[in-house]
């Protein structure tokens, strides 16, 4: 088939961030999470505390988490106003186990914290760039994805990593292939600071 001539140019970009705080892990703040009360939550659990990083016991890691959502705030996001975490929990994904599609509601950035080893094989962490039902599937050839068409990505996290992300995207953990458990924390956001202006009428002071 003839093609015309044509460019192509990035229109907007959706980022994720990754930094590594295993410095700030300690093994005994691995073994108080694991040793957290964990209930059922769909397919894997979740720990009966859902404000975890208010425990005294983790307080270094929620200092690290919190240096890291400053530096999101301010050089991937360019904004004056203040990321903080809400409710953080821990996962564990048993052996078979994945965790299904699914976004954070009120929340601005989320996070995933791999604080201990990983098994082996990794389950990858997928993205999908749709947010709601589409009604057309239009999936790119064998060969032609690139980053304008595509429609997942993957990553497969190390210990230590530390994952930021817009708290809208639809995201998703494919089953544990191993025989040990999949650990990892996560977390939500939301703002301090003040949006809009007064002298339009738009502001809202968040504290």
């Amino acid at each position: 088939m003839e093609t015309c001539d044509y460019s192509v140019k990035p229109l907007f970009a959706e980022p994720y961030f990754v930094t590594n705080i295993a410095d700030a892990i300690s093994p005994r703040q691995v073994e108080f999470i694991n040793e957290l009360k964990m209930l059922q939550n769909q397919v894997n659990l979740i720990s009966e505390d859902l404000y975890i990083f208010k425990r005294p016991e983790l307080r270094t890691i929620a200092d690290a988490v919190q240096r890291a959502l400053d530096t999101y705030a301010s050089e991937i996001m360019g904004i004056a106003q203040h990321l903080y975490v809400t409710q953080s929990w821990a996962l564990a994904n048993p052996p078979g186990v994945g965790m299904h599609g699914h976004a954070h509601s009120n929340s601005i950035v989320s996070g995933s914290l791999y604080y201990c080893d990983l098994p082996e094989p990794g389950s990858n962490m997928i993205f999908d760039r749709h947010r709601m039902y589409q009604q057309l599937a239009l999936t790119p050839e064998e060969g032609k994805a690139n980053i304008y068409n595509t429609t997942k990505n993957a990553i497969q996290p190390k210990k230590g990593d530390l994952v930021l992300f817009s708290s809208s995207l639809l995201h998703f953990v494919e089953p544990n292939q191993s025989s040990e458990t999949r650990h990892s924390i996560a977390f939500n956001t939301f703002l301090k600071g003040q949006l809009g202006s007064f002298r339009d009428v738009s502001e809202l002071v968040l504290s």
